[in-house]
């Protein structure tokens, strides 16, 4: 089979959907929850699906039903895309998809290819601003819709690819929310503050820890837990130590599961604003945490004094004074974490989720079939 060879595979009728779904490492290691409640929901539609991923990943925690595993590339060298490619087209005919689902931008690509060889309409997940993908690639012949996790990632797509505005779908990421808040529950226990992001930067901590040494100095007693890794986790432990916090902060890799690590916190912070779509600050939210964070970026989740407490990232007395809010205010804090809640049972539930993904898939069927 050659790379200009076609095959068309859209041989079931419009109602019904075969899809094959395009992951990154980086869609399995951070959308995992989402991209389990994806394929479970799936499954319970009696949807036959195929999960596209690189070799390497561990796909266990995120499988539901029937789902045939495709393994790409089979040999990651560049001599060998070729056959790698044809090897997976191969594999794509004998599963005969509907549809491909491309969950991330790094795949755009190769999700491209794809359709075209294979005759078939796509659905590309962005899930992050425009400066983080000026070169993705899209087909105006195959890419049916493009779809996004928030408003904000929208506007963001329909500025760099006016053509495509159309095409743009929100479809907002689900989760399971808890029926109870365990924030500020359990009054004998110490408080625990949990902040999850990257360790790449010292510059995006100083403020933060700043704050919480003033916080310690006052005698605020409480479990301070830094979840990630990065470049710079050294010179943030020496840090630490400088500012005589390292009895009261402590700094751990990404756990898992990592649901369970948020629903032991009472606190949650999002340090920075950030450009992508945070699954955690989702999750945070659904377990009933109170959310400290700024707005900037992709900040949909963060309505202030409704969904979360927010704070400006450079100013330390501002960052000090919102945790006090929380720690002073523990029942404005739980009312705060209900709160965020109640605006994910409404908005964020995988149920409308993967009624709203079918229905991009019917509409992509359909549009292509015209």
């Amino acid at each position: 089979m050659n790379d200009e060879q076609s095959h068309s595979v859209l041989q079931t009728p419009s109602k019904s959907f075969r899809p094959v779904l395009i992951a990154s490492n980086h869609t399995l290691s951070e959308y995992s929850l989402f991209l389990a409640h994806l394929l479970a929901g799936l499954a319970d539609e009696s949807i036959p699906a195929a999960l596209v991923c690189p070799p390497a990943c561990d796909v266990e925690s995120v499988m539901s039903g029937a789902v045939e595993v495709i393994r790409h590339p089979i040999i990651d060298l560049p001599l060998l895309e070729r056959l790698n490619r044809n090897r997976l087209i191969e594999q794509l005919v004998r599963f005969q998809p509907t549809v491909l689902h491309c969950l991330c931008e790094a795949k755009a690509s190769l999700t491209r290819q794809l359709a075209r060889q294979l005759s078939l309409p796509y659905v590309l997940m962005i899930n992050s601003l425009q400066n983080r993908w000026r070169q993705v690639s899209i087909s105006s012949k195959h890419c049916a819709r493009i779809t996004v996790p928030a408003k904000s990632i929208a506007a963001s797509v329909a500025k760099a690819y006016p053509r495509f505005a159309e095409r743009v779908e929100q479809t907002n990421i689900g989760t399971f929310v808890e029926e109870q808040s365990g924030c500020f529950s359990q009054s004998s226990r110490l408080p625990s503050v949990v902040v999850a992001h990257p360790l790449n930067h010292v510059a995006e901590f100083e403020n933060l820890f700043g704050a919480v040494r003033h916080l310690a100095i006052a005698r605020y007693e409480f479990m301070f837990v830094v979840m990630g890794a990065g470049r710079a986790e050294s010179q943030l432990r020496k840090l630490l130590a400088a500012l005589g916090l390292s009895q009261t902060v402590t700094i751990v890799p990404r756990l898992q599961p990592w649901r369970s690590v948020l629903a032991a916190g009472d606190i949650f912070i999002q340090p920075r604003r950030t450009t992508v779509f945070n699954p955690l600050l989702l999750e945070a939210m659904s377990v009933g945490t109170a959310v400290a964070a700024c707005k900037g970026g992709v900040d949909d989740l963060i309505i202030e004094d409704q969904t979360a407490v927010v704070f400006d990232p450079d100013d330390e007395l501002s960052i000090r004074s919102t945790l006090q809010r929380l720690f002073d205010r523990r029942e404005f804090a739980r009312k705060l974490a209900k709160e965020a809640q109640k605006y994910l049972k409404e908005n964020h539930t995988v149920s409308k989720m993967i009624s709203g993904t079918l229905q991009v898939y019917r509409q992509a069927q359909q549009w292509f079939s015209h």
